[in-house]
């Protein structure tokens, strides 16, 4: 089946890059926003995980840290590993407002996607608290997650999940601190009997996933998985995420 409204999506961003010539947000190069050479060096992150956290191990099954307390997602999965060049490309998109690598990398995100096999009816971004959006005017997260949804051809329904409270930002706490500071964090509306599939750029612990998990099924959701454009694995440490 056409997916037109994606297609439509996708002709807008390349007619601007005519009258906008784009730089890869990876590398710096001239004439994509996200470069071949880019797109051939993300990591997948596609071995050997833990069936609920999605972290790597060297054998199949649950995990022990998700044994002795289970995340409130059914699963957790990321593209790709938090390293240069996606680092580089998430940092841009972030805090230069280079709305543009949104579109690109969920086009490449899509294909993983689709072959996590979960069969969403709502695609949600984590939404920023009230004075961070303020300050930085857009959701970095949505931006990837509305053209994804596109593609999946699943509803983008960012006003669903919203903060109850303002949370200190996670970086540099401890696995302990992020998931204290992002207890009771969120509210959701709108759910009920829906399989969500929750969006976030980078996730460390996945506290803040588990907490909007958590909302979500308690708003009535189905059930919740959650995914992510890159994960940090434990030798990056939390500090630089």
């Amino acid at each position: 089946m056409t997916n037109r409204p994606y297609i439509l999506y996708r002709s807008l961003w390349s007619a601007l890059d005519l009258l906008f010539p784009p730089v890869c947000g990876g590398c710096g190069k001239v004439g994509s926003h996200w470069c071949m050479e880019c797109q051939q060096r993300v990591q997948i992150l596609n071995g050997t995980v833990c069936e609920v956290c999605g972290l790597p191990q060297d054998t199949d099954g649950i995990c022990n840290t998700c044994r002795a307390e289970r995340p409130h997602f059914r699963a957790l999965r990321a593209w790709t590993i938090f390293e240069d060049p996606v680092r580089k490309a998430l940092h841009k998109l972030k805090y230069y407002r280079n709305f543009s690598l949104g579109d690109a990398l969920a086009a490449q995100i899509s294909d993983f996607a689709k072959g996590l096999n979960w069969h969403a009816d709502m695609l949600l971004p984590i939404p920023l608290g009230r004075q961070r959006m303020k300050e930085r005017g857009y959701n970095q997260s949505a931006m990837i997650a509305k053209p994804l949804a596109m593609a999946l051809n699943i509803e983008f329904a960012p006003q669903a999940l919203a903060r109850r409270k303002e949370t200190r930002s996670q970086v540099g706490l401890s696995k302990q601190e992020r998931h204290k500071n992002m207890l009771g964090a969120f509210h959701a509306t709108g759910v009920s009997g829906k399989t969500i599939l929750v969006l976030d750029d980078v996730s460390t612990t996945g506290s803040t996933l588990s907490s909007s998990a958590e909302a979500l099924l308690s708003a009535g959701a189905k059930d919740v998985y959650a995914l992510t454009v890159a994960r940090a694995l434990p030798h990056h440490g939390l500090k630089h995420v």
